[in-house]
């Protein structure tokens, strides 16, 4: 069991995990899977972002779980599903919410930021699937969301390590789409364009911001894909 990763035992409501729950997306999505009656748990790297989170929900409502784990790290990711699941006895949905971007040509950008890209965006998603959907498809059922970006389909210049990572995250769940098809678990993507966040208003003070997408709605297009209404639908690329 992980530190901490304690709370009732609930075998009925539906159980969600998403990483990167505590940024301005993962906020929004978690918000929205509690408001659809789901048990949320978050495995966080910012405690300030956690407590963040944390004041957003009701007092007396038991449904969220944050713990702080690395998200990068495989052992570390296993451990948190596993204690989710021996706690609710099920897994049914994974968001992975968590991202970073660098701007940067091949030319401008050294090897800790290519590094830095590709662990944040792709390695982050793929040790979650793989810690995540052994559970679902045992179970014989599971929904897994990941988060690219519409400015990466196709590939664009000026920011290269995002892009790849983002056109990864992309390659990566079409490829899981397909090895989890016919087995009861669905795999998609959501590609936002430029949300409405805090560190984008900060990092571009001067942009015309009507175009920019409400992190809610990206969150509404993530629960309809982790819906049952969604069941037929995997190796998808939902822009938003």
């Amino acid at each position: 069991m992980v530190p901490g990763l304690t709370g009732p035992v609930t075998m009925s409501a539906r159980v969600a995990i998403v990483t990167g729950g505590t940024g301005a997306l993962g906020q929004a999505v978690v918000m929205r899977l509690l408001a659809d009656s789901i048990v949320v748990a978050v495995p966080y790297a910012v405690e300030s972002e956690a407590k963040a989170l944390r004041a957003r929900v009701k007092p007396g409502d038991d449904r969220l779980l944050a713990e702080p784990v690395d998200v990068t790290d495989g052992a570390a990711m296993l451990r948190f599903a596993d204690a989710v699941r021996r706690l609710h006895g099920r897994v049914d949905i994974l968001v992975t919410a968590v991202g970073g971007f660098a701007p940067g040509a091949l030319v401008d950008t050294d090897p800790a930021t290519w590094d830095r890209m590709l662990t944040l965006n792709l390695t982050s998603t793929f040790v979650a699937a793989r810690a995540v959907v052994p559970h679902m498809l045992a179970a014989g059922r599971g929904r897994v969301v990941t988060v690219a970006s519409r400015a990466v389909a196709p590939p664009a210049g000026g920011f290269i390590g995002y892009t790849v990572a983002k056109a990864g995250v992309i390659a990566l769940t079409q490829a899981l789409a397909e090895e989890t098809r016919g087995r009861g678990v669905t795999v998609n993507a959501v590609l936002p364009s430029t949300m409405d966040t805090p560190a984008n208003r900060a990092a571009m003070p001067d942009a015309d911001r009507r175009a920019w997408i409400p992190v809610e709605s990206v969150a509404t297009a993530i629960a309809f894909l982790a819906s049952d209404d969604a069941a037929h639908i995997t190796g998808s690329l939902l822009t938003v």
